[in-house]
């Protein structure tokens, strides 16, 4: 089983949103359904960030690695610098 740490961004609020599951696609649209507390009246949500894991207990220590962060302009550079890693190993 695959599970995922994810960073929904409500298009209305532009508030972040951490959170880890198993099954990403249905997680989102929970969210977007308002059958989640944290994002109910508060959507839609965007995907902006997911990251796969091979167990749940790796991808809860992202998520709370990611909560502590408390800064959204800070979690936001930490998705471009991911991202630009990735662009990079993608190079060779």
């Amino acid at each position: 089983m695959t599970f995922y740490t994810y960073i929904l961004q409500s298009q209305t609020t532009s508030q972040l949103y951490i959170g880890q599951t198993n099954n990403l696609e249905d997680r989102l649209k929970r969210h977007n359904g308002n059958r989640n507390k944290a994002t109910k009246g508060k959507g839609p949500c965007n995907v902006i960030f997911s990251k796969e894991f091979e167990t749940r207990s790796e991808a809860m220590r992202l998520e709370r690695k990611l909560k502590s962060y408390k800064n959204k302009d800070y979690i936001l550079q930490w998705i471009d610098k991911q991202n630009n890693l990735q662009d990079w190993f993608i190079w060779f």
